[in-house]
């Protein structure tokens, strides 16, 4: 071997050698390069703070990271995820996440915007008072939002999309809702108030007369019964009639003399007046009550038609009626043994027990005619006669007193039959049998009374 052969072969090895040299130097100093990503999810998809935002890292390359969340708490985090943010105030927040190596560092940004917390909250402030008319006042008092639209049910405007309406009518009576909706542009938002309005003033009245005077007669005392709708102050007027309380809302008119009145009444509330005006006509007086169709039935028929009888109370009364209380005030009793009517007899109240009938707690003594035709007492009321009454003229002079034949029984052979009676309290009366019905045990007569109001 020549001496270049040698040193051909003697270089070859350590050329390779440099060559592997550099190339593992060349790949020890390769950069690695960073990218900087990252996602975010928004809990519930709502933008309305706060806001729960969760973040995700995707960058590559990075071993080190720096995260800035503007406005979100917390605002910074060196985590590779930092998990969920929250962000209490709305607008656009700027979320910055910063990511490196020993080679490379990366930046990204990223904008989030946030709506507004939003509160609906507002007043309806009745003005005057509830009655229609009604004007209400709106105050908005919402916090947050950007626009805003009312609804006003049965309100003049139905509508509005002011943020402050100011006053709205309601002229219907009832209940009516008033509904704001806001938005701050992503959500909506509602609250609803509820207000009532009364009827608008309707003024109206009847002229009752008292249980006493229902016959129209004089002297006559009637309340006013006042069925206004939505007034609040009165004013009665009564040419010819004392009126009890001329401002009350139900006072009482009295009247001495017989003639036709007027009454008026003037009803106000804080919004308008009313007047009205009804005419009343007081007859003279008879001194004579009436009372017509009044059946009594035989002792059998005391449990359910009644054998008793108050002309101061004006009805009948049966043996299940509470007498603890009535029993001063019944004037009539009918006694009927059978329905035969073969034995038949008016009783003074006070000997009520004698014929059957439990004793009537406070009785009063009445005393009775039952036979104009035995009682040798000089009394002569026929059926006619009771017919042509229009006042007490025909009882003012009789003289109706008992003896030894005025309460003798009677039967059903004459008919119609006249009864005289006179009252503890001195009222002379006349019973009137009409008829005789048979119906078993519950056989009753049918009668017509007349008696005087006043001795």
């Amino acid at each position: 071997m020549n001496t270049m052969m040698q040193t051909f072969l003697y270089k070859i090895p350590r050329f390779c050698c440099m060559t592997l040299l550099i190339l593992a130097a060349c790949k020890k100093e390769q950069r690695i390069l960073v990218t900087a990503s990252f996602d975010y999810a928004i809990a519930n998809e709502n933008i309305t703070v706060p806001v729960k935002v969760n973040f995700t890292n995707n960058s590559t390359g990075a071993d080190s990271y720096s995260w800035t969340f503007e406005g979100g708490t917390p605002a910074t985090s060196s985590q590779k995820n930092p998990g969920t943010i929250v962000f209490a105030t709305a607008g656009s927040h700027k979320v910055v996440l910063e990511a490196w190596n020993r080679d490379d560092r990366q930046r990204k940004e990223m904008l989030i915007q946030l709506d507004s917390a939003v509160t609906v909250q507002f007043d309806a402030a009745v003005i005057t008072d509830s009655i229609s008319p009604v004007k209400v006042a709106i105050t908005n008092n919402t916090t947050g939002g950007g626009s805003f639209q009312w609804t006003f049910e049965g309100g003049e405007p139905a509508s509005s999309s002011a943020q402050q309406p100011g006053e709205v009518l309601f002229t219907t009576a009832g209940a009516h809702t008033i509904t704001l909706t806001v938005s701050n542009g992503s959500s909506t938002f509602s609250a609803s108030k509820t207000i009532q309005v009364a009827p608008a003033l309707e003024t109206a009245f009847t002229i009752v007369p008292s249980f006493e005077d229902a016959d129209y007669e004089a002297p006559l005392t009637a309340t006013l019964q006042n069925t206004t709708v939505s007034g609040l102050t009165w004013k009665w007027e009564a040419p010819g009639g004392t009126i009890s309380n001329d401002t009350a809302r139900q006072p009482q008119v009295s009247y001495t003399q017989a003639g036709t009145y007027t009454v008026t009444l003037t009803a106000s509330n804080n919004k308008t007046s009313q007047r009205i005006s009804h005419s009343i006509t007081v007859k003279a007086n008879t001194n004579l009550l009436t009372f017509t169709d009044i059946s009594l039935g035989i002792n059998t028929a005391h449990s359910s038609i009644g054998s008793f009888f108050s002309t101061s109370l004006r009805r009948s009364f049966t043996s299940a009626d509470d007498m603890s209380v009535n029993g001063k005030d019944i004037d009539i009793v009918y006694f009927g043994l059978n329905q035969q009517f073969s034995y038949n007899k008016f009783l003074s109240p006070d000997s009520a027990d004698a014929y059957t009938f439990e004793k009537i707690p406070g009785a009063q003594p009445v005393t009775f005619i039952n036979s104009q035709e035995g009682c040798n007492c000089g009394l002569q009321v026929t059926a006619t006669d009771f017919d042509n009454m229009t006042s007490d003229a025909l009882l003012q002079p009789l003289t109706i007193a008992a003896n030894a034949n005025s309460n003798a029984p009677f039967s059903n052979a004459v008919t119609p039959r006249i009864i005289l009676f006179k009252t503890k309290d001195g009222r002379k009366g006349v019973i009137k049998i009409k008829s005789f019905v048979q119906s078993g045990q519950g056989s009753y007569i049918v009668t017509d009374i007349k008696v005087q109001k006043t001795p």
